[in-house]
């Protein structure tokens, strides 16, 4: 009988490409990696690896054991939290994850009303910007994903449970002794000879589109994920940039000044889960408490 535990070391086998890899993510040795893999193939009657130099390959049956093992192992937390969540939720568990500025504005007030309502209820936190925090909940590693994109992609999350948090407008950033840092709102094309510091990877190809959309191409010098090192930049004289409000929310713009830019970009914030999750009890009050936390 092909068991669950068995599928998640031949999961991490499949991502990982070694044993010893696989069991560095897992957290146990490589031995009981080996001994497990060799019991599933056991179970399954035929190979599912084959060793080529240092790393493993599939075999065909490995593949679609592989494709198969996410949407049971995601099946099988649901069913697992379900039956923990029916005591009035006092034993529930969610797995969120959410992109750096999500988590500095919204999930503490959500995570802090949530424990204050079902003191039982356990949450885990880790952080990643869209679309591997998508994957990550696809794969069954959270239950909860904190996301947001730009414009209306068609089918981008159609197999999704989608909960719309709120509206974020790009917010310009300029130094101090900028030219319009007393403007009250500026044109993106009167920032087309600027040197400019680019955020996330998504953010960053909303930028150029925004920008060309204008009419010019814009000269990004430094780009980085993080938030408070991009204020930094544009503080330190560096260049200018624009960020989504929920980051500068948490974060104070020393040496720079805000500007709202023309014409107006909002990128839609969302949490997203499964269908099956979505009937968690822990996973809906989870969701009910970022939304009451978006609209304060």
């Amino acid at each position: 009988m092909i068991e669950a535990r068995h599928l998640r070391v031949l999961r991490a086998v499949a991502t990982t490409g070694s044993f010893s890899a696989a069991a560095r993510e897992l957290g146990c040795t490589q031995p009981a990696v080996s001994q497990q893999m060799k019991a599933l193939e056991t179970s399954a009657g035929t190979p599912l690896l084959i060793r080529t130099g240092r790393e493993m390959r599939l075999t065909q049956a490995g593949e679609a054991l592989v494709r198969h093992a996410s949407g049971i192992l995601a099946g099988l937390t649901a069913a697992e939290e379900e039956v923990a969540a029916i005591a009035g939720l006092r034993a529930g568990r969610v797995r969120l994850v959410s992109f750096p500025s999500g988590s500095s504005t919204l999930v503490p007030g959500a995570l802090a009303a949530l424990r204050a309502a079902h003191p039982g209820t356990q949450v885990s936190l880790v952080e990643a910007e869209p679309p591997r925090s998508v994957e990550m909940l696809r794969d069954g590693d959270c239950d909860i994903a904190l996301a947001f994109r730009y414009g209306t992609a068609t089918g981008e999350w159609d197999d999704l449970v989608v909960r719309p948090l709120l509206r974020d407008r790009l917010i310009g950033l300029v130094p101090e002794g900028h030219r319009l840092a007393g403007t009250d709102a500026v044109g993106i094309g009167e920032l087309a000879d600027e040197p400019w510091i680019a955020g996330c990877p998504r953010c960053r190809r909303q930028l150029v589109e925004v920008c060309e959309s204008s009419g010019f191409t814009p000269r990004i010098d430094f780009a980085t994920d993080d938030y408070p090192a991009v204020i930094g930049l544009v503080g330190a004289g560096l260049g200018v940039a624009v960020l989504p409000g929920l980051a500068l929310e948490s974060v104070r713009p020393k040496g720079a000044r805000t500007v709202t830019v023309e014409p107006a970009v909002e990128r839609e914030v969302v949490a997203l889960t499964l269908p099956d999750l979505a009937r968690v009890p822990a996973v809906a009050a989870t969701l009910d408490q970022l939304s009451l936390a978006a609209a304060r």
